[in-house]
């Protein structure tokens, strides 16, 4: 679900119980460096863009 574009922090919250430090963590943990290192940039990028997001 982190991954999506379309899923929030807060539905993710909601569904499984962790906090955005917890999906970052098991996120880093879960993908390869360069891909964890595009999915940040790329979460970063759009919660530039938008008020609310990830």
């Amino acid at each position: 679900m982190a991954l999506s574009d379309h899923v929030t922090f807060a539905q993710i919250r909601a569904l499984y119980g962790l906090g955005p430090d917890e999906v970052r963590a098991l996120m880093r943990r879960r993908l390869k460096p360069g891909s964890y290192r595009a999915w940040r940039k790329r979460v970063r990028r759009f919660s530039d863009r938008r008020e609310v997001y990830k």
